[in-house]
Parts: C-alpha cells; sequence; structure tokens
C-alpha cells in the first residue's frame, strides 16, 4: 500500500497538505457516518479508514515518513491486501521470518547498507569484534615482546642466525 496513494497526495507533500488530506478522507470514511449503510459499504469504509488512518501515521511523524520514504519498496502487502507496517510501529499477521525475508528482498544500495549496519550494530557483533581486537592486540603486544626479549638475550645474532647454528650443532651431533 502507498501511503501517498491512500491519501491522495504526491510525495513532496508538507505537512498540512497530509494533514488536511487525512481530515477530509477520515471525515468520508469514518465507520460512524456509514453506521446505517450495508454491511459491503459498511466494511470497506472500515478498510479504507484504517488505511487512511495508518498513512496519516506513518506520513505525518518525520522518522516514519523518511524511513517509509527509504523502503517503500519493501514495503509489502499481505494475501488480502492488507497492509501493515513492518518499522517496529504497526501490527504483522506474517511470521518473523517471513517479515524478516520481506524486510530484507531489496535490491537497493540503501537496502544492503542498512542491512550491514544492523549486522555491525548487533550486540553479538560487537562483543565478537571486541574480543577479536582483544586476541590481535594480545597477538601483536606478545610478537614484539619475544622480538625484545630476543635481542636481550643474544645480542649482535638475528632469529635466522640462530637457527643455522641449532641446525649446525644438530648436523654435527648426528655424525657423532
Amino acid at each position: 500500500m502507498d501511503h501517498y496513494r491512500v491519501l491522495g497526495l504526491n510525495r513532496n507533500a508538507t505537512r498540512e497538505e497530509i494533514k488536511e488530506a487525512f481530515r477530509k478522507l477520515a471525515v468520508k470514511y469514518h465507520p460512524d457516518k456509514h453506521s446505517q449503510s450495508a454491511k459491503a459499504v459498511r466494511e470497506d469504509a472500515t478498510f479504507r479508514f484504517k488505511q487512511v488512518s495508518e498513512a496519516y501515521e506513518v506520513l505525518s511523524d518525520d522518522l516514519k515518513r523518511t524511513h517509509y520514504d527509504i523502503h517503500y519498496k519493501n514495503y509489502n502487502s499481505n494475501r488480502y491486501g492488507h497492509s501493515y507496517s513492518n518499522y517496529g510501529y504497526g501490527y504483522s499477521t506474517r511470521s518473523a521470518s517471513a517479515s524478516a525475508s520481506a524486510a530484507h528482498s531489496g535490491d537497493g544500495f540503501v537496502s544492503k547498507l542498512e542491512i550491514a549496519l544492523r549486522f555491525m550494530t548487533t550486540r553479538a557483533f560487537l562483543l565478537n569484534f571486541a574480543f577479536a581486537g582483544a586476541l590481535v592486540g594480545g597477538i601483536y603486544v606478545i610478537d614484539k615482546g619475544r622480538e625484545k626479549i630476543w635481542r636481550m638475550h643474544n645480542s649482535g645474532k638475528s632469529f635466522e642466525a640462530a637457527m643455522e647454528s641449532i641446525e649446525k650443532a644438530k648436523a654435527r651431533k648426528d655424525k657423532i
């Protein structure tokens, strides 16, 4: 469901235009206005009122609107045509795995970037990253410390020269 289309607006509509469009459509489709109508008309008006309300809820809030504009192509409808917000603000009749696959089905750079940022800001990732950093830092310190200790005890000799002398000593021992 395109929230802008539901309210009859274009994507660069102002807050005032959104509010006015919502007000007109809410009056037109309000369930109380259709309480004496036929059941089909009443149900259609109720359904449209819910759509208009959801569209207004998303488009009137700057954060929700920005999120909606970025992820509009990932905004899916369920099989009955009822649209639900997958932004953490609405409700969904789909399973968590279906919602996750729908949210990650985008091919755009922004979608891939968001997926990467979500992954990199998870608690498990940050803990693993810190642990890996500590390990790499420890390995670096141990390696530099080993070199310093070698130089303190074997001044003038390189490690390669010391290994050659060990190999020569082994060869002499094997001859005996």
